[in-house]
């Protein structure tokens, strides 16, 4: 393995700044799922799920909700199937194709989002913002959205 990162990656340039992200990443997120869930029975990414119904008024189409959300169509399908179940969203045919599917949050999923964002908020705020100064976030944001935007349009 030595062999090939010393090819691929001369003098190891950044590796140790890409483990820390990885490390950084895998424990904020355990952190804020381990009390999210503690404190609000809301796993996070059920939580992510309906702050991006939230966010775009309240509905999006399957398809869309889960790029937004970062999960597979199938494991979004699956998501939602066990949301609806809990009367926390609800399915319906979209408007202009009966074929899409339209996944919309309701009164009981706006309630219960509304009672753990609070908790999730604190959370980011304490586990990554205040550890943080002004510069570093600003540092970070940008150099994150390059790589974002570089990945995306290649």
């Amino acid at each position: 393995m030595e062999r090939i990162v010393a090819r691929e990656v001369p003098g190891g340039r950044g590796l140790q700044a890409w483990d820390a992200l990885l490390r950084a990443h895998a424990t904020l997120l355990r952190q804020l799922e381990t009390d999210l869930e503690d404190k609000t029975g809301l796993g996070l990414a059920d939580f992510d799920v309906l702050a991006q119904l939230a966010i775009a008024g309240g509905s999006l189409r399957m398809t869309e909700l889960a790029d937004r959300a970062l999960i597979s169509r199938s494991g979004m399908t699956r998501r939602v199937t066990r949301l609806v179940h809990e009367g926390l969203v609800r399915r319906a045919h979209a408007d202009a194709d009966a074929r899409g599917v339209v996944v919309q949050l309701t009164k009981s999923g706006l309630d219960r989002l509304t009672s753990a964002a609070p908790v999730h908020v604190r959370g980011v705020s304490e586990l990554f913002l205040e550890k943080l100064d002004d510069r570093e976030l600003a540092v970070l944001e940008s150099a994150l959205a390059k790589v974002t935007l570089d990945c995306t349009f290649g």
